[in-house]
């Protein structure tokens, strides 16, 4: 028999019916989508932050090829995204040789 006072388990919902997308799938969708606004490919996912009303992921892109390659340029770019996932805005916050370190 059950006991009326206990309250039971909330339902979870799963991630996609709450209007939210994992970090994981996030990532996917800004690398696809600033691809395709930019033209660069992303070369890596260097921060993922949480911000008002979304996200901010900074890409890291190949912006003039050389070689040897070390001296490459390169480039971070700080990707806003709405909480859906969708970019919402970009800008270029560092250009570095690939060589450099911070």
């Amino acid at each position: 028999m059950s006991d009326p006072t206990q309250k039971a388990p909330q339902e979870r919902r799963p991630r996609a019916q709450r209007g939210t997308a994992s970090a994981v799938t996030r990532v996917r969708r800004t690398r696809e989508q600033f691809q395709e606004l930019t033209g660069y490919e992303p070369e890596s996912i260097s921060g993922l932050a949480r911000v008002d009303g979304g996200w901010e992921v900074e890409v890291d892109v190949v912006e003039l090829r050389r070689i040897p390659d070390t001296a490459s340029l390169l480039a971070t770019y700080r990707v806003t995204t709405d909480d859906a996932g969708d970019v919402v805005g970009y800008e270029r916050v560092r250009r570095f040789n690939r060589g450099q370190a911070d």
